[in-house]
């Protein structure tokens, strides 16, 4: 793999970009969308099953050393996992379709959160994610590749101004709930 490749890889790793910045990134560069996708699923699965075996252990090991925090943890997962019902109604499904929705806050990083703090068993919470992520990929890159297209047949401008379009109506419906 190319440099221009490694860090596409490392950019998809991190919670904050994952794929759904990577990938516009790597076809901005240059990259193939099939390559692009490949390259930035394959690095943001990296992170998934570490975070899924650590949460664990790692709650218990802050327990021990500062045991107020124990309380916390177990008001917090009470109250989660209280809601089994919602859980067990929509489970793997849930947290897949969860992680595929290209939005900011809605990657691998916040399902595998997610999945241990409804107590999902780790083998289903990791295949729900693999998917989850692979879908959003495959929409990220489609959304990606028509963007391009749009702005290359009609115009940056037009492509600006849908884009303002869907912020404008994000930030009414934000409001709206408020």
């Amino acid at each position: 793999m190319t440099i221009k490749e490694w860090y596409i890889f490392a950019l998809s790793m991190l919670p904050f970009t994952e794929l759904r910045g990577s990938i516009p990134l790597a076809i901005t560069m240059g990259m193939a969308p099939w390559w692009a996708f490949v390259v930035a699923v394959a690095g943001n699965l990296v992170p998934v099953l570490p975070i899924l075996l650590l949460l664990t252990p790692g709650q218990e090991l802050l327990t021990r050393f500062f045991p107020p925090l124990e309380r916390v943890f177990q008001k917090i997962l009470r109250k989660t996992r209280g809601k089994g019902e919602q859980v067990k109604k929509y489970g793997a499904l849930g947290l897949l379709l969860f992680v595929a929705v290209p939005l900011p806050g809605t990657g691998a990083w916040t399902g595998a959160l997610l999945a241990w703090l409804f107590g999902l068993p780790v083998f289903t919470a990791f295949v729900s994610i693999v998917l989850g992520v692979v879908l959003a990929g495959v929409i990220v890159t489609l959304v990606t590749v028509g963007a391009f297209e749009i702005a290359y047949y009609y115009g940056l401008e037009f492509l600006l101004v849908f884009l303002l379009l869907i912020l404008l109506f994000y930030a009414y419906r934000k409001w709206v709930r408020t």
